[in-house]
C-alpha cells in the first residue's frame, strides 16, 4: 500500500512539475519566502522577482517584463503582489490572489473569470471585506473566495496546500473546493 501511495505521489509530482508560476511577493517581503519556496519544492518552476516597495509602477513594470519573458501558466500575487498581479496584462494565466491589497495599490478593481482568492477572515493587514468586494465587482462565484488561514501571511500548512491546489487546478473548472 505504501509503495502505491508513493507511486501516485511521484506521478502527480511529475505532472505538476510542468506548471510555471510567476510569484509576486508582498510589500516589505522578498523573493524566496515560504510560499514560493513551498511551490518550488513541489516541482513547480517559480519565477519570483524582487519588487521594489517604494515604487508600485516600477513593481508592475518588473512583473510585466517577467510575465512577458517567461509566459507562466499561473500568476500568484500575495498582498501587494496581488495588486501587482491585477495590474499586469497576464493573458490567459490563472490568477491566484492571497489577501490581495488591491484597494491600497494600483487601479484595477476587478479580477477576471477563473481567479481564485485565498484570504483569512481575521487578516489585520488587508480586510477580508476587500476580497468580498473584489469578488462582487468581478462577478466571480462566491466559491472563488476561499476563507482560510489564521493570519495575513497564509504561511501555515492548510493555506499553503490550498495555494498549491489553486495553482494546480484544472483551468477548465469553474471553481474548486479546498477539501
Amino acid at each position: 500500500m505504501r509503495r502505491l501511495a508513493n507511486a501516485v505521489r511521484l506521478t502527480r509530482s511529475r505532472y505538476n512539475a510542468l506548471v510555471k508560476i510567476l510569484f509576486l511577493h508582498g510589500w516589505h517581503s522578498v523573493p524566496g519566502g515560504v510560499k514560493p519556496t513551498f511551490l518550488a519544492e513541489r516541482g513547480h518552476t517559480v519565477i519570483n522577482p524582487a519588487l521594489p516597495d517604494e515604487d508600485f509602477d516600477a513593481a508592475v513594470r518588473i512583473a510585466q517584463a517577467e510575465f512577458d519573458k517567461h509566459q507562466p501558466a499561473v500568476v500568484v500575487g500575495s498582498s501587494r503582489g496581488g495588486a501587482v498581479a491585477l495590474n499586469i496584462d497576464s493573458g490567459d494565466a490563472r490568477l491566484v490572489l492571497l489577501c490581495p491589497g488591491w484597494k491600497k495599490w494600483g487601479t484595477a478593481n476587478t479580477a477576471r473569470p477563473g481567479t481564485v482568492i485565498l484570504h483569512c477572515r481575521t487578516d489585520d493587514v488587508v480586510p477580508f471585506a476587500d476580497s468580498e468586494e473584489l469578488i462582487r465587482n468581478s462577478d466571480l462565484p462566491a466559491a472563488a473566495l476561499i476563507e482560510i488561514g489564521t493570519d495575513h501571511r497564509l504561511a501555515d500548512p492548510e493555506p499553503l496546500q490550498a495555494m498549491l491546489k489553486a495553482c494546480e487546478a484544472d483551468p477548465s473548472r469553474a471553481h474548486w473546493k479546498v477539501n
